[in-house]
């Protein structure tokens, strides 16, 4: 019986750095170069448009206005022609072995001064969003830029700090990650029995002076069309 497809295998030595078990939190550093994170940021300038947010039942565009305010697009690898995702996809998919037929398309952001993203959740709760028909169980992060003062990923409620119910989602507070260009951050949103770990929330602080750029690959627990 032949074996079933697993993550990509061709890069045989990623470096990493674990950073919590609470949220399960790993840090690649140089995981791309310079030259390929200036790549991403060339095939998306261009293609930007305000960022949406994912709406709970009830809420609306109005009601969650100023929760995330950053700019961005979505490009499959497939669509770049210089071969720069497909590599970056391929690699991701090494480094979580979870095949790459799981993964969402990249969605590659711009923050710019005074932009943020408040603290949320990738995995989606069904009581909240309804039915799913997969499950965002990690979120691998690609830092395709410096940020020069603030903007940094931050985990609140690492560890359990902070879960009171008196916590303002708009704090800036816990494990926080500044962006370094060329480095990835995988983070796990899922725990193996499919519940959400409350730990991975997080959030992006607000930048305070230059400009951030990130890819995402959120990948899930099911294969996704292309």
């Amino acid at each position: 019986m032949p074996h079933g497809e697993t993550g990509e295998s061709w890069a045989t030595s990623i470096p990493f750095q674990i950073l919590s078990w609470k949220p399960r939190a790993l840090y690649f550093p140089n995981f791309a170069t310079a030259e390929q994170c200036r790549s991403i940021i060339k095939i998306a300038r261009s293609n930007l448009k305000p960022s949406n947010l994912a709406l709970r039942k009830g809420e609306t565009s109005e009601s969650t206005k100023g929760i995330r305010t950053s700019s961005g697009t979505f490009i499959s690898a497939s669509e770049d022609k210089t071969g720069t995702l497909n590599f970056v996809e391929r690699k991701i998919a090494s480094a979580t072995m979870i095949p790459r037929t799981h993964g969402e398309a990249f969605n590659i952001l711009r923050y710019e001064v005074g932009q943020r993203y408040v603290a949320h959740y990738d995995a989606f709760n069904p009581a909240e969003y309804g039915p799913q028909k997969s499950q965002r169980i990690a979120s691998f992060l690609l830092y395709l830029s410096d940020v020069e003062e603030g903007g940094e990923t931050m985990f609140p409620f690492e560890n359990g700090s902070n879960m009171g119910m008196g916590y303002d989602y708009k704090r800036c507070i816990g494990l926080k990650v500044k962006p370094r260009q060329g480095d990835g951050l995988l983070f796990y949103s899922v725990f193996p029995n499919a519940t959400i770990d409350r730990a991975s929330l997080h959030g992006s602080c607000p930048v305070i002076k230059g400009e951030k750029w990130v890819a995402t690959k959120w990948i899930r627990d099911q294969e996704q069309e292309d």
